[in-house]
């Protein structure tokens, strides 16, 4: 059974930093494109980083640029985002996505398989 899962959500003060990390099991990450979105209260989901088999970057949401990044260590079959500067709008449940490529979609809403989500909160 593929799947994702998702830990290392949880409550920052803004300016703090968070690395979220996603497990696959069912399927080897290597050969993969994984990604990250996210969703906030009352908003639509939105792409956030996405990293391609080769270790090549795409970039979803300008908000994040500078602040975020994604990595992977395929021999522990796990993604990363690492969060930096965190603001209060930053505040949302993040999703591992897994495509059925070795390449990013050009839209998150392509990629077929999600995880459960974690939960964001930047607050004071």
């Amino acid at each position: 059974q593929v799947q994702l899962v998702e830990s290392g959500g949880g409550l920052v003060q803004p300016g703090g930093s968070l690395r979220l990390s996603c497990v696959a099991s069912g399927f080897i990450l290597d050969d993969y494109a994984i990604g990250w979105a996210r969703q906030a209260p009352g908003k639509e989901r939105e792409g956030v980083l996405c990293i391609d088999s080769s270790g090549g970057t795409t970039d979803y949401a300008d908000s994040v640029k500078g602040r975020f990044t994604i990595s992977r260590d395929n021999a522990k079959n796990t993604v990363y985002l690492q969060m930096n500067s965190l603001k209060p709008e930053d505040t949302a449940v993040y999703y591992c996505l897994a495509a059925a490529s070795p390449t990013c979609y050009y839209s998150p809403a392509s990629f077929g398989t999600w995880g459960q989500g974690t939960q964001v909160t930047v607050s004071s």
